[in-house]
C-alpha cells in the first residue's frame, strides 16, 4: 500500500506501523484476533461515512482535536489497543482522507497476521493466500461472484466459507472475508496477492538472513540467535549464507535493517577515511 501513497500519508502510515508491530510482539493471539476485528470494522465504518474520514484526517485541524474526537465517538466501542491504534493513525498526516481508511485496513491486516506469527502459521497462510489468488484467476465467474457489491455482502461470504470450509487457516479466512466485504474497488485475486505479499513481509519479520566468510559453529548460532531475539524482542530464526569476499565479522539483516559487521566493510570505511 505504501508505495501508493503521498509522502505524508507514507510516513505516517510508517510510523503507525512501527508502533503496531511494538503491539504485535507484546501481544497474545487472541488479543490480536479482537484488535484486527476491530479494526477492520472502523475500516468499513469510515469507507462508508465520507464525512466522518474527512474530519479525522483534516490536517488544517490541531492533532489533538482530531484524537479527543476519534476517543469521543469510538470509547466503549473499541479495547483500549485498537483505541490507541485509531489514535496513532488519526494524529499523522493524510494527503487524503481515502488513504486513512486504507492505513486502518493495513493495520487491521497486520494483526490479524500476528495471530499466524504467533501460533507458527505464517507461511501456510501466505501458501493459502497465494493459491487462492491463483484460483480467483482461472476461475473468472467465480471472481465476479464474490466481487459482485450488487449481491447481499454475507452472501457472498458464505459462499467464500464454503468454498475454504476445512481447506483454509482462520487468518486466512479472516482476511479474505474482509476483503470481500470491504473490497473498496480492488479485485479480489488482486487483493488476495497482496495479502500474500504482505503476509511474506511479515515472515521475514523473524529471519535474520546472515552472510558469514566462513561456517558458523552450532554453538556460535545459537548465541547468534539468543542476541538477535533479544535485541528485536521476538524469538528469530537464521539464514546462512557463506560469502568469501566479507573477510571476517557479519553481516545479519531483518526486514529492511542491515548490521554490517564485516571486516570488508570496516577496511573500505577505513580506506575512505585516510587522506589523499
Amino acid at each position: 500500500m505504501a508505495g501508493q501513497l503521498q509522502a505524508a500519508s507514507r510516513e505516517s502510515l510508517a510510523e503507525a506501523q512501527a508502533r503496531l508491530d511494538t503491539r504485535v510482539d507484546a501481544a497474545s493471539a487472541t488479543e490480536l484476533s479482537t484488535l484486527g476485528e476491530q479494526l477492520f470494522a472502523v475500516a468499513r465504518l469510515l469507507q462508508a461515512e465520507i464525512q466522518l474520514r474527512r474530519h479525522l484526517a483534516d490536517s488544517s485541524v490541531p492533532a489533538g482535536s482530531r484524537t479527543a474526537l476519534a476517543d469521543q465517538l469510538f470509547a466503549g466501542k473499541l479495547d483500549r489497543p485498537a483505541l490507541d491504534t485509531l489514535s496513532d493513525l488519526v494524529s499523522g498526516r493524510w494527503s487524503r482522507p481515502v488513504d486513512l481508511v486504507g492505513a486502518v485496513e493495513e493495520l487491521a491486516r497486520r494483526a490479524t497476521l500476528g495471530v499466524a506469527e504467533k501460533d507458527g502459521t505464517l507461511e501456510r497462510v501466505e501458501d493459502e493466500l497465494f493459491r487462492f489468488g491463483r484460483v480467483l484467476n482461472r476461475e473468472s465467474e467465480l471472481s465476479t461472484l464474490l466481487g459482485d457489491q450488487a449481491a447481499d455482502a454475507d452472501r457472498r461470504v458464505s459462499l467464500l466459507s464454503q468454498l475454504l470450509d476445512g481447506k483454509a487457516t482462520p487468518v486466512t479466512l479472516t482476511l479474505l472475508e474482509q476483503a470481500v466485504r470491504n473490497p473498496r474497488g480492488r479485485a479480489l485475486e488482486a487483493t488476495a496477492e497482496e495479502l500474500a505479499e504482505l503476509a511474506a513481509a511479515r515472515r521475514d519479520r523473524y529471519v535474520a538472513h546472515v552472510a558469514t566468510p566462513v561456517a558458523l559453529t552450532p554453538a556460535q548460532e545459537q548465541r547468534l540467535t539468543d542476541s538477535l531475539s533479544r535485541l528485536y524482542g521476538r524469538q528469530m530464526s537464521l539464514q546462512i549464507e557463506q560469502d568469501a569476499t566479507l573477510l571476517g565479522g557479519l553481516v545479519v539483516r531483518v526486514g529492511g535493517e542491515v548490521i554490517d559487521g564485516s571486516v570488508a566493510t570496516r577496511l573500505s570505511a577505513a580506506k575512505r577515511a585516510l587522506p589523499k
